[in-house]
């Protein structure tokens, strides 16, 4: 499934950034070589990236919040 359709970003790309460490959406978009354009995308990439992160990461990121 597309997660940016402006760039044709699928959630297996953004998947990938985040497993090579990538923690923001602006990381996501650089690890795929490409720069945002509208930002309609942003909610649902943002949502991926908290999924994927490792549990201890997530747990972390709960606390400080």
């Amino acid at each position: 499934m597309y997660v940016c359709n402006c760039k044709g970003l699928r959630e297996s790309q953004v998947r990938d950034a985040v497993q090579l460490g990538a923690r923001r959406v602006s990381h996501v978009f650089h690890a795929c070589g490409e720069k945002p354009q509208c930002a309609r995308c942003v909610r649902r990439m943002a949502a991926l990236i908290r999924a994927e992160q490792p549990q201890e990461r997530r747990d972390r990121t709960e606390l400080s919040a």
